[in-house]
């Protein structure tokens, strides 16, 4: 009885420090982690922007409320286990990767975000992942990448492929506006290639690839890719020409300093989920999706009424449509469909192409210029000034002599010559009096 009565206390003193660290860690400040160094040194070190992400929008997207389930069958959820710092050493280490996962203070901070804090969005995250992580490895595979680059996405947009950041970073990869062009995702008004998960992993693929050539490390590639190579070679002209990320640490962007352990917890906890009690969402794989090309612009609107499709899973298979418009006309243009319903699309085009056209699609071809108006006429105020103004023109300006002026003083005064001003007064000579009245125009 003894024995049992002690196993018990055990056990409730064990979950009340686990309750307590879960406290703890959901009463962290949203944006930022303080950490401290063996010497005591406090340092503040900002999240991942993807980190601070409500749960309630990554639920509210399309493909979370048609094909993502809570598992009602997971136990002790919210149940997060706390472990000794050599556990999470030893699992860093036996992960299958190539780039280096090391263990720190940090590092663990952001592993006990993900698994407390977070826990419910790596619950989606994990269930998402099964629309997302086969596009990401085939074109990591395509590029020849280390395939533990698929949870960039994890710490980038959350994987939701419709996320913007606070700068304009747009979709699962988070591309910034001129190097999405660079690497051939296109951008105009109707069109953002961002957001579109398969050419945007393609080009990311693209992107890191080259990154490792300038740098030729993993971590300061996966940093490079937060901040730019150009505050990388910063900071190691700073840490006097040292390329190890810990080293050149210090000198790194606040945020950029928590993107590779932010990386590594991502990893860790994608991997080691189920030691933490975080189950994933349950998965139902969409239908199989086609695509048909147009030559003319077709709105997604005139699909969904003629083709009898939702909408919002035409926006979902059609990211890259900003204002829900195929610009066929700009170019050919692909339309992803359900397979079930491409048939449909070909055999009722005609239908589709003319369906509401007049409202959905108002820039006008040509114009007319309207010539009809009566002629202006101005009041007789304005008629008034304009005479006397003409009148007071027609006058011409006039100046009085002062004792001791000449003509040629008078000329250079109101910028006109001599020989003008004897012409338009009349006079032979030069002589003037004082107190006369002077044309000068």
């Amino acid at each position: 009885m003894k024995k049992f009565l002690l196993s018990v206390a055990l056990l409730l003193a064990s979950n009340v420090a686990i309750q307590a660290q879960i406290e703890e860690d959901y009463e962290d400040d949203e944006d930022e982690i303080t950490v401290t160094d063996e010497e005591g040194k406090e340092e503040v070190i900002e999240f991942p922007e993807a980190m601070t992400f409500e749960l309630d929008s990554l639920l509210n997207l399309y493909m979370s409320k048609t094909y993502l389930d809570e598992d009602n069958d997971c136990r002790m959820k919210d149940v997060n286990p706390v472990f000794e710092k050599e556990v999470y050493i030893d699992r860093l280490r036996r992960m299958p990767t190539i780039i280096e996962m090391p263990y720190n203070e940090v590092v663990q901070k952001f592993i006990d975000r993900y698994s407390g804090r977070l826990r419910h969005s790596v619950s989606y995250m994990l269930g998402a992942s099964n629309f997302y992580m086969p596009i990401f490895e085939e074109a990591l595979e395509t590029y020849g990448l280390p395939l533990e680059l698929k949870y960039l996405p994890v710490i980038e947009s959350a994987l939701n492929p419709t996320a913007v950041s606070r700068v304009g970073a747009t979709g699962l990869w988070q591309f910034m506006l001129a190097t999405g062009k660079r690497y051939g995702l296109e951008v105009n008004s109707l069109v953002d290639d961002r957001r579109d998960p398969i050419k945007s992993s393609y080009a990311a693929a693209n992107y890191l690839k080259d990154l490792y050539k300038v740098f030729g490390d993993w971590n300061l590639v996966i940093a490079a890719y937060n901040c730019g190579p150009d505050q990388i070679n910063k900071a190691i002209h700073r840490a006097k020409g040292s390329k190890d990320y810990w080293q050149i640490y210090p000198y790194l962007p606040k945020e950029t300093r928590g993107y590779v352990p932010a990386f590594i917890a991502a990893n860790y906890i994608m991997t080691y989920y189920c030691e933490h009690n975080i189950c994933p969402m349950t998965t139902r794989l969409p239908a199989k999706s086609d695509t048909v090309m147009v030559d003319c612009n077709v709105h997604l609107e005139q699909i969904a009424a003629v083709c009898n499709i939702d909408i919002e899973q035409l926006r979902t298979l059609n990211p890259s449509y900003r204002r829900d418009i195929a610009p066929g006309a700009t170019k050919l243009s692909a339309i992803r469909l359900p397979q079930t319903e491409v048939g449909k699309f070909i055999d009722m085009q005609d239908s589709i192409y003319a369906y509401n056209a007049e409202a959905l699609f108002t820039k006008r071809a040509t114009v007319e210029v309207n010539d009809d108006a009566p002629t202006y006429k101005r009041s007789t105020s304005s008629r008034s000034r304009s005479k006397s103004k003409k009148r007071t023109s027609s006058r011409g300006k006039t100046v009085t002599i002062k004792s001791g002026q000449t003509l040629s003083e008078i000329a250079k005064k109101n910028g006109t010559t001599v020989a003008k001003l004897k012409k338009l007064n009349g006079l032979k000579g030069t002589n003037i009096r004082a107190g006369k009245k002077l044309r000068v125009r």
